[in-house]
């Protein structure tokens, strides 16, 4: 019979005073350096009072468990260590060896802050999910998306709508945009929204002119073909703005500007309206 079938249930709390998650891996982590099946790991996630530590002791005492944790509130810390010694049980700090050297070697002080790996992670998948937001609801693929968006670019080609979008994604924004077409009538969803959450895009003639004579010879295109034809770019143009003033929406000249130039403008006027 193997000598670890005699041992008895072995319990682990995993213990912080944010979500806990940090300690229970590693916990996890090293009891699979053991051949031991018959163990169970706790998380105690958001401890932040002594009474709960002062329970959580009594409890590790009478099973004779093992407590791992990440306290980064310092009095904390420092309880749960004292407690800890005083009843006998095993507990073990996995934040302070890295955070106490650390301290030394930039010569600043922590946060103390808990928490802020789960705020990382979550600004993180926000971020993620608004890139993946801006691709899909890409040059009018889907409607649907402009009543899910919190900014929806309206445009004719080449006023850089999408690079404008996914510049917005990286800033959190679920960002729509659509093309505007002489040929084509606008969106109905775009009457549905607040007039607040359109910015219209428009550029000089001139200047939309050479952008797409350069894009035509990109595509191995003739540059004489009517996308860059002047009294093509005329019509669209004034359809645009035709467009963008019966929605009452903000106008934005993109031309000579740098997309973060654009886009710091966009997030201003943001900023301004949700004051």
């Amino acid at each position: 019979m193997d000598k670890f079938d005699k041992l008895e249930k072995i319990n682990i709390y995993a213990v912080s005073d944010s979500m806990g998650e940090t300690s229970e891996q590693v916990a996890k982590a090293v009891i699979r350096q053991f051949d031991i099946a018959n163990f169970e790991i706790k998380r105690i996630p958001y401890v932040n009072d002594t009474e709960t530590i002062d329970k959580l002791i009594k409890k590790a005492s009478i099973e004779n468990s093992f407590i791992v944790f990440t306290m980064v509130v310092e009095e904390l810390r420092n309880y749960i260590v004292e407690k800890a010694y005083e009843n006998n049980v095993s507990a073990v700090d996995v934040m302070t060896p890295v955070l106490v050297p650390l301290i030394k070697q930039l010569g600043l002080a922590p946060k103390r802050e808990p928490g802020l790996l789960r705020k990382l992670d979550e600004k993180y998948f926000k971020k993620v999910e608004a890139i993946e937001f801006a691709v899909k609801y890409d040059d009018g693929k889907d409607t649907r998306g402009i009543l899910l968006a919190d900014i929806v670019l309206i445009g004719v080609s080449r006023t850089s709508k999408t690079p404008l979008s996914m510049y917005l994604a990286h800033k959190n924004l679920k960002v729509a945009n659509i093309p505007l077409v002489p040929e084509v009538s606008p969106p109905e969803e775009l009457n549905l929204i607040s007039s607040k959450k359109i910015i219209g895009l428009i550029i000089d003639n001139e200047h939309l002119n050479k952008i797409r004579k350069e894009r035509l010879k990109t595509m191995g295109l003739k540059d004489t073909a009517s996308y860059a034809n002047m009294e093509r770019i005329f019509s669209e143009l004034e359809y645009s703005q035709k467009v963008m003033k019966k929605l009452n929406c903000k106008i934005i000249d993109t031309t000579n500007k740098a997309v973060e130039e654009t886009a710091n403008i966009i997030l201003d006027y943001i900023d301004d309206y949700n004051k």
